[in-house]
């Protein structure tokens, strides 16, 4: 899935869903829009991982999942 995002320099792009949190923590997304409108960092509430988590391996990400059915 891909979001529609801001970029602190005002340009916009596309994100996977996947690696918006990173980008939200590195400080380079001003905004991103949500299915109800644009959700603004610091103004609207955003969930955050805090660095918890689950600390396996990541499966749901289309490029780690190279096993696949015969």
């Amino acid at each position: 899935m891909l979001i529609r995002v801001r970029y602190v320099n005002d340009t916009y792009d596309m994100l996977k869903a996947w690696r918006l949190q990173e980008y939200l923590d590195d400080g380079r997304v001003v905004a991103f829009l949500r299915s109800d409108g644009w959700a603004v960092v610091g103004r609207d509430p955003l969930r955050r991982s805090m660095g918890r988590g689950y600390p396996g391996p990541e499966r749901r990400r289309i490029e780690n999942n190279l096993h696949r059915a015969a």
